[in-house]
Formats: structure tokens, sequence, C-alpha cells
């Protein structure tokens, strides 16, 4: 389970796929060209995005991508 503590570049080293749903709020991470060193509530808060929509979606791809695996 993915929670807003996690830091971005362990999430995105094992879920890549998840640079999607950063793309999709708006936000910069490891692979998107604008590297962002810290936990996905300091990015969030940085970029004014919601938290809890955030780590909600970032659970349920993780959770496709598990079921797939």
């Amino acid at each position: 389970m993915i929670d807003s503590s996690a830091h971005v570049d362990q999430l995105l080293s094992k879920y890549p796929a998840l640079s999607k749903i950063f793309i999709e709020f708006g936000l910069p991470c490891l692979v998107c060209g604008e590297p962002f060193w810290g936990t996905i509530a300091e990015l969030a808060k940085r970029h004014q995005v919601s938290i809890d929509e955030l780590v909600k979606r970032l659970n349920e791809v993780r959770a496709e991508i598990d079921e797939k695996a």
C-alpha cells in the first residue's frame, strides 16, 4: 500500500508505470524530466495537489500492476 510518506524516487524505481499518474496530476517526477527527491506529500503540497486523491490514484494503478504480475 502506498502512502503519502513514500519517496517518489523509490516508488518509481519499483513501479515506473506510475509516472503517468504524476503526469496526470501535473507533477514533475524522476522520469518526467524534472527529478523530485522527496515524499509524495511534499511534492503534492509544493504543487497544491490533493494528497489524498493522488495517493488514492497511485494505489489504484499499483493494484492493477500487481494483479498483472
